[in-house]
């Protein structure tokens, strides 16, 4: 029973098979450009905040921290 309420609770299936994770990284390595190109699309719109921070906010974006994060942890991150 409790597996039941576990698995209804939290339905994440971690991926077992190696072809399946080769894909889902390399979409999100395809759509990390993507987010940043939104990202400043919504910076140049934005009225409340001045071009320091535009320009802050726009190069911290470049840092594809996720990647990074990847690396650190050995490639376990599902």
């Amino acid at each position: 029973m409790t597996a039941v309420i576990n698995a209804a609770i939290c339905p994440y299936i971690p991926v077992q098979s190696p072809t399946m994770k080769k894909l889902l990284e390399l979409l999100v390595c395809l759509i990390h450009p993507l987010a940043v190109i939104l990202m400043w699309i919504n910076l140049a719109t934005r009225t409340d905040l001045t071009g320091i921070e535009k320009l802050a906010w726009g190069l911290f974006g470049l840092i594809p921290l996720v990647p990074f994060l990847y690396v650190l942890v050995g490639g376990n991150l599902w």
